[in-house]
């Protein structure tokens, strides 16, 4: 099956969270957060290695939108409940619709963390991924030396299948660095 033909949720909730689609106009949202955290993203993210700009965020947003409706990659923007805050992040990248198999990638504004506001998103959006996607794998994959990335597929329960020795450079281009591979997979 084609899958822009696939028919499924846009947005839905978690206990404290709605998550959903990048819309048009969010890019003002989105450069708020991640600029508030561009310090502590920076080790990680190539995309944070200088302040972003209004207009880049929204063409980031209107790109990743346009991704979703083609089925290409997921991206997915976390907002407080309580107050339609953005908070992270996150959707289910590098995708292989044969299998079904999906890659959480997620952010969290630093001004939200410590709460389990990302576990909480990533548990939702496996949910999702299982229920809606059909999916047979999910995986998180994080530079080793992030203690936090690594902490949040803990939490969730994906299973440590391996540490790919060598297998990326730092995102400054300084060293090369090993990925941590977690999975869940649904028979």
């Amino acid at each position: 099956m084609n899958p822009v033909l696939f028919d499924f949720p846009t947005e839905f909730y978690t206990e404290r969270l709605f998550i959903r689609i990048p819309l048009p106009g969010d890019g003002k949202l989105m450069v708020e957060a991640v600029n508030s955290s561009i310090e502590e993203f920076k080790p990680w993210l190539p995309f944070a290695q200088e302040k972003q700009t209004v207009e880049e965020a929204e063409a980031h947003i209107r790109k990743s939108h346009a991704e979703f409706l083609q089925r290409t990659n997921l991206q997915l923007l976390v907002f407080l409940k309580d107050t339609d805050e953005l908070i992270a992040s996150s959707g289910l990248h590098h995708i292989n619709w044969d299998i079904p198999k999906f890659e959480i990638g997620y952010w969290l504004d630093s001004r939200f963390s410590g709460k389990g506001y990302m576990t909480e998103a990533v548990e939702g959006i496996s949910a999702f991924a299982f229920k809606e996607l059909h999916a047979k794998r999910l995986e998180i994959r994080c530079d080793a030396r992030n203690k936090k990335s690594r902490a949040v597929a803990e939490r969730v329960g994906f299973n440590l299948e391996g540490i790919l020795e060598n297998s990326a450079m730092a995102v400054d281009g300084s060293e090369i660095r090993d990925t941590c591979v977690y999975a869940r997979v649904r028979k």
